[in-house]
């Protein structure tokens, strides 16, 4: 079996490195790109399209992966479609403000990275089902896995100052410029081509029938009427409507005040990456002492943290700024492991295996897409009420997701709870607390 190669978690390591850099190279400094050619009325459109591609891609093509093809096909063509959209989007790039959201969402731009996303979103749960399949012990290996991508994600968000020292060229690669698609293109292609050297991963209900309903994720969705997976999910999409703030407006909070890192905003906000690295290599212990329920509150907490210390350092001065920002970028290390890692492992284990792409696509789904596509909109409103005369009211802006995560995590502690010892399947889980 692949789980005893002993190559297994290099290999996996290396497609989670690149799967995470093409997505830090562009994502978080798509904001400055798009303010400085005169698209900042479409910041709230571009960081929509993913969670729209989220809701309209990886039910079905976790279906593929699921019955039809291999699910290491599947990635290397995705990937290889995604690093031609991403090369020539930065060249549709036209300035001007748009009228309504019609205009703004058949922006050539707009719709090439929609295009993208639709390749890229079904991938992030189609490379956590891979290595679930060829890993021994998920709970303890996964994490070990999944901290290359964490390290990933932070060599492409630092690609354009390595480029700048390398060429001494600031202008050409700077973190606005169109180079952060370029980056993320090739590493695409790159990993397209990688991804055909991965072990194979057949369908698991290869030849079983096909219905409507299966292609509409039927059998993921039953998985809801467990009391305690409805109550993950139903959290899991609502503790990512805040959660879309700091991807969307993060760094333009961090920029505004002038905080940066080695003269970069985007290496500021790579330190969250930073943070990550450390909580990704102590999740093992920690999910082994704390169980699913604890780890994930203590997720959700952070974020309430760290809205609520950028809401009160926004009119601060001096190290009263200064460390509150830094510290809320360093808690992302716990907002994200502990809640979507932790999710991951989760939903793994409550899946029935012939389901398992299509379940890691339904919480996808439900948090990259329905969750953030909200919450980009959200904030997108809440920055056109809270600015007067070109100000934004930052402490108002981040104390209002605050207070909505503190909601949800009240809500879910209240409701979640989970002593099940086998999976969906009927098979025993491994001796891990639930709750």
């Amino acid at each position: 079996m692949s789980d005893q190669n002993s190559s297994i978690i290099p290999r996996l390591s290396i497609m989670m490195f690149l799967q995470f850099f093409v997505w830090g190279a562009w994502y978080v400094a798509m904001n400055g790109f798009l303010t400085k050619v005169g698209m900042g009325g479409y910041i709230a459109a571009a960081y929509t399209v993913a969670p729209i591609a989220a809701i309209l891609a990886p039910l079905t093509l976790g279906l593929i992966a699921d019955r039809f093809m291999n699910t290491e096909r599947v990635l290397a063509i995705l990937n290889l479609v995604g690093a031609g959209l991403l090369w020539i989007a930065p060249s549709l790039a036209q300035a001007g403000t748009p009228d309504g959201a019609l205009q703004q969402f058949t922006h050539p731009m707009i719709l090439c990275l929609l295009g993208y996303m639709i390749c890229y979103m079904p991938t992030l749960g189609l490379t956590a089902s891979l290595s679930f399949k060829h890993l021994s012990n998920g709970e303890k290996q996964f994490p070990v896995v999944r901290v290359l991508g964490t390290i990933g994600w932070i060599v492409g968000n630092w690609v354009m100052w390595g480029s700048r020292l390398l060429t001494g060229n600031a202008e050409s690669f700077s973190d606005d410029s169109s180079h952060i698609f370029h980056a993320a293109s090739i590493a695409s292609a790159l990993l397209g081509i990688y991804c055909l050297t991965l072990p194979k991963t057949e369908p698991p209900a290869k030849g079983e029938p096909i219905s409507i309903g299966k292609v509409l994720g039927v059998d993921a969705w039953s998985m809801l009427a467990n009391p305690s997976f409805f109550v993950f999910a139903l959290a899991s999409f609502l503790i990512c409507i805040p959660l879309a703030g700091y991807y969307a407006e993060g760094y333009g909070f961090v920029s505004a005040k002038g905080i940066q890192l080695f003269g970069s905003t985007t290496g500021a906000m790579s330190t969250g990456q930073m943070s990550e690295i450390f909580f990704m290599l102590i999740m093992p212990l920690c999910f082994a002492r704390l169980g699913v329920k604890k780890m994930l509150a203590i997720g959700m907490f952070a974020w309430v943290v760290r809205y609520g210390i950028w809401g009160w350092a926004a009119n601060q001065t001096g190290i009263l700024l200064t460390l509150p920002i830094f510290v809320g970028i360093l808690l992302h290390g716990i907002c994200y492991d502990f809640f979507f890692v932790t999710g991951m492992i989760y939903t793994d284990r409550k899946a029935k295996p012939a389901v398992r792409n299509q379940a890691q696509s339904l919480i996808v789904m439900l948090t990259q897409g329905l969750g953030l596509g909200l919450g980009a909109q959200a904030f997108g409103h809440l920055k056109t009420r809270y600015t007067v005369d070109g100000v934004l009211d930052w402490s108002y802006f981040w104390y209002i997701p605050a207070g909505f995560a503190g909601i949800v995590m009240l809500a879910f502690l209240a409701f979640f709870w989970d002593k099940s010892s086998s999976t969906a399947d009927g098979t025993a889980e491994p001796a891990t607390k639930m709750s």
